[in-house]
């Protein structure tokens, strides 16, 4: 059953979906699956993979959930054909939660007070709608005021008690009922508004525009949900949500009054019970099903936009780990700073801490010809090409400085976004990695590995801290979490690691491998020196059978014997590539010379099939490897844009409109994507100024983290620094 609704929600086959419970239950991991099991899955890509992932968690702990809710109802005696039927077809947790509200072990509530006092009989009967007496003259029987043998607080001392604790009992009936309450749901969602108001109207805030603000729930964008949703929590705001309520009452009195004769539109109802029963029903719905629907709705909001904002900042993180590397550069780390002084960092190309230094140029020691002197001494000692400016406090002053000292020389800069760089240096992992080095050193060396190789040093600081999205703080932070983590994971196992060089923060998020095994693969390195085959792993404390058929063909050796450990090619498939390469003309050798022709790869399907037949390997898995022949030990981050080197600062007085300049894009949320022009403030291109050809349903779709793209400046703010700029030119 589970198979078949994955297979509905993710339109693939049923067979894709078993295979793929399978696999997962039998302790692959996502990467491995989309990378080494196409044959298997389909071709399922690591995004359905893990999607289907977390929905297979869902649709399993739904199941749990009705076998609880069964049994429970089933002890009560309580268990028809009907509601067991009803509740084996839910699909959802809300839809569950509703058929086992009136079996559901409650507090003491109104309704089961008035049970207590014997006036549930009261209730059935009102209910029944079949009296020819007023309702008070039936309600006689239920006074107990002069029974001495129940106890006081469980009297009933008149007939208007008897009948108001009638009516708390009708009221919980009715709240408790599925139907009623996802219909009543429906119509607060479709037809409902969000009104915000201020709670303080003469009171300045950034939430000034929501002090008097109503919109339509079913149509409420999610930047202005998580916005509302933040001056609500800092009590700036008044949030409620107004639904349809005469629409509603007409609904509930149509479906709890009986209609004794007349017309639909004209019905006639027990003139007894009447006005009675519609007292209990405006009492359910303002007192239990309101209150409770407005939660519900404004957690489903709130869910909603959480999904999509995580979805967002996923996909900005993604592609800042993603980011081209820069290979062979002795870099200069500048972490800048007022008071306390800028720190600086050289590594060499392949990341070493060369030396660090302090300076102080900007306020309020503004010794700019002594950092002039000591950064011109260590350009020319190490031969530094570039300098990594960290965009923290101090950042436009540095830029300034920096233009200055280089500008007769050989060196470039880079305005670096330093987000999580303060977080990794005062942890315990940098006190580990960098023992000799203070906080501020080892931001500045953060800062300068960083331009080298973003993802090798951003997988060291909590994703969280990294800063590409919006409204991160408010989100569900084990969810936030989960899905920045696979974010982590898969921009790690797309490109691979290098068992020789990589580290325990980065090893640790390869397929299979845990923190303690990356920890026992450096160990082992350290005490025999480096890897000389994939082969290797398998003598690693802890890395087991399992473990290596995981992590193989992640970890990439450079210097081993076999040029097939330095691909992405998976031990398994060793042997079939070695046929794949003689039915070619060509040996390993061949591939280690670099003398094979990527024109031989380039085979019709029709050829892949048929080799792929003769050698005993699955066409889909022939084709990848003959991709990764190609272009041996590549690495996809190569293919992603560099980004830009400058030589002059930019300030916002420079700044003209109609000026078309180059940017880097450095954040894309809902409403648009802030970039980089050289300015110390990021620019605004407005989801409306991206494309005049297309319509714009998400700036993500036309733009990513990383991007370089030219932008037309069309408004400069100096004084609320702000820059609105246009992909439009």
């Amino acid at each position: 059953m589970i198979a078949d609704t994955l297979s509905q929600e993710l339109n693939i086959k049923i067979s894709q979906a078993e295979s793929v419970i399978k696999l997962i239950d039998d302790g692959n991991t996502i990467p491995f699956i989309a990378r080494y099991r196409k044959e298997v899955t389909g071709s399922l890509d690591d995004e359905i993979l893990r999607k289907f992932d977390t929905r297979l968690k869902y649709l399993r702990n739904l199941e749990e959930k009705k076998e609880t809710v069964l049994k429970n109802i089933e002890e009560q005696g309580k268990l028809t054909e009907e509601l067991k039927k009803a509740i084996m077809e839910a699909t959802t947790l809300v839809e569950l939660e509703d058929l086992y509200r009136p079996y559901k072990q409650k507090r003491r509530t109104r309704a089961t007070i008035a049970k207590e006092k014997g006036l549930e009989g009261l209730a059935d009967i009102i209910l029944a709608q079949d009296i020819e007496v007023p309702v008070e003259e039936i309600a006689k029987d239920f006074v107990t005021v002069d029974n001495e043998e129940i106890d006081e607080e469980l009297r009933v001392n008149n007939t208007e008690e008897a009948i108001q604790g009638a009516q708390d009992i009708i009221a919980e009936i009715i709240s408790d009922n599925a139907s009623f309450r996802a219909l009543i749901r429906e119509l607060s969602y479709e037809d409902g508004e969000l009104i915000s108001e201020a709670k303080d109207k003469d009171e300045e805030s950034v939430y000034d525009m929501y002090y008097d603000y109503t919109e339509e729930v079913s149509k409420i964008a999610i930047h202005r949900v998580l916005a509302i949703n933040r001056g609500e929590k800092e009590k700036f705001l008044k949030i409620k949500i107004s639904a349809p309520e005469e629409d509603i009452i007409a609904y509930l009195r149509r479906h709890v009054l009986i209609n004794k004769g007349g017309k639909p539109t004209q019905p006639i109802y027990n003139k007894y019970t009447e006005e009675t029963l519609t007292d209990a029903i405006q009492d359910s719905y303002k007192r239990l099903i309101a209150p409770a629907i407005e939660r519900e709705l404004r957690n489903q909001l709130f869910e909603k936009a959480e999904d999509k904002s995580i979805k967002v900042f996923s996909k900005n993180l993604e592609q800042l780990l993603m980011q081209a590397p820069i290979i062979n550069k002795v870099v200069l780390g500048w972490d800048p700073a007022f008071r306390t002084g800028c720190k600086l960092a050289v590594v060499d190309e392949y990341g070493k801490v060369l030396e660090t230094g302090l300076v102080y140029p900007t306020e309020p020691q503004n010794k700019i010809a002594e950092t002039r002197s000591t950064v011109r001494d260590l350009i020319f000692k190490y031969d530094i090409n570039l300098i990594a400016i960290g965009n923290g406090t101090a950042s436009r002053e540095s830029e300034a400085i920096v233009a200055e000292i280089i500008k007769d020389l050989d060196v470039q800069y880079v305005i670096v976004n330093e987000a999580g760089a303060s977080v990794y240096s005062a942890s315990e992992l940098a006190s580990e990695e960098f023992p000799d080095y203070n906080v501020g050193e080892r931001s500045a060396i953060s800062i300068a590995r960083r331009l080298q190789d973003p993802l090798a040093e951003l997988v060291k600081i909590d994703p969280k801290s990294i800063g590409v999205g919006q409204y991160q703080h408010d989100m569900n932070q084990k969810k936030l979490g989960e899905s920045l983590d696979n974010v982590v994971e898969k921009s790690v196992n797309e490109v691979g690691v290098d068992v020789n060089t990589a580290s325990v923060s980065l090893m640790e998020h390869v397929s299979g491998i845990s923190k303690t095994v990356a920890k026992n693969i450096v160990k082992y390195r350290e005490e025999n020196g480096k890897f000389y085959s994939r082969d290797e792993l398998m003598k690693v404390n802890k890395l087991g059978p399992k473990a290596y058929e995981q992590c193989a063909g992640f970890m990439k050796v450079k210097d081993s014997h076999n040029p097939l450990d330095n691909t992405t090619v998976h031990p398994e498939s060793y042997g079939a590539t070695i046929a794949f390469l003689s039915s070619l003309g060509y040996s390993l050798e061949d591939l280690d010379n670099r003398k094979i022709k990527e024109s031989d790869l380039d085979l019709t399907d029709e050829e892949f099939e048929r080799i792929a037949s003769e050698i005993g390997i699955g066409s889909i898995t022939l084709k990848d490897i003959a991709k990764e022949l190609k272009k041996p030990g590549r690495y996809p981050r190569e293919e992603m844009p560099q980004p830009i080197l400058r030589k002059d600062v930019l300030t916002m007085e420079d700044l003209e409109e109609g000026m078309v300049l180059s940017g880097t894009v450095r954040n894309v949320v809902d409403f648009g994507a802030f970039v980089d022009i050289g300015v110390h403030q990021d620019g605004l291109v407005h989801k409306s100024q991206i494309t005049d050809t297309q319509f714009v349903k998400h700036p993500l779709d036309f733009v990513s983290v990383g991007d370089i793209i030219d932008v037309k400046v069309i408004d400069v703010d100096v004084a609320r620094h702000r820059i609105q700029l246009s992909m439009i030119i």
